[in-house]
């Protein structure tokens, strides 16, 4: 499985943020913080009832569309954002 951990997060936390992961860490004795960051990334997307499968592209959760040009304000289908 480490072989598909090809890409590296870097997130700043609060010492308030960083000791309630310390604390799930400890309770579900896990061996890193790295694990339990990505449990608990894991609970969340499936709170909100997204599947963390392969192949799920990082712009299909965009706020933005993307068109032939990059990002645009409007449809995520692509639209331009002038149509109604």
């Amino acid at each position: 499985m480490n072989e598909l951990r090809a890409e590296r997060l870097q997130v700043m936390l609060s010492p308030e943020e960083l000791a309630a992961v310390d604390d799930f860490r400890f309770k579900h004795r896990m061996p890193t913080r790295a694990a339990a960051v990505r449990e608990l990334l894991r609970f969340g997307l499936a709170a909100a009832g997204v599947e963390a499968a392969a192949g799920v592209k990082s712009s299909s959760f965009g706020v933005f569309g993307r068109g032939p040009e990059g990002h645009t304000h409007g449809d995520p289908e692509g639209g331009n954002g002038t149509e109604p």
